[in-house]
């Protein structure tokens, strides 16, 4: 987060896009949160204005207490060294297959699937946000 600009944007197929101290939030809410996260990460690559890594988050899900291991493309823009673009890509139907089963498989790849999945994301957020002032 330190690396963030203050008008960073940020956007994955979880939280769909989030500005600013949202997508800083973002981070504390996840890090707070989760008890037995694992981040890795490699392929970092980076020019005087932009940026790219792989990285592998591998935690419980809390809502289903299902073990995911999630395998993400970033891709960043820079300014001022600092990060103002972050863009996470994923497997949205693969995620939602091991954080919540067959019916993740089922649905994980829809359009429904992923408005649900960010309306609720973005709200738990807020309440997080409400909670932590």
């Amino acid at each position: 987060m330190a690396q963030y600009h203050p008008n960073i944007i940020f956007s994955d197929p979880a939280f769909g896009t989030l500005e600013g101290q949202d997508a800083k939030d973002m981070w504390s809410m996840l890090c707070s949160r989760s008890k037995d996260l694992e981040i890795t990460f490699s392929d970092v690559r980076t020019t005087e204005d932009e940026g790219s890594a792989r990285w592998k988050a591998q935690y419980t899900f809390g809502a289903t207490g299902r073990l995911v291991k999630n395998d993400i493309q970033a891709r960043f823009k820079l300014m001022d060294g600092m990060i103002v673009s972050h863009h996470d890509t994923f497997d949205l139907r693969k995620w939602a297959q091991q954080a919540m089963g067959w019916k993740g498989f089922l649905i994980g790849g829809t359009n429904f699937f992923r408005k649900n999945l960010q309306q609720r994301t973005k709200k738990m957020l807020a309440d997080y946000q409400r909670s932590n002032k």
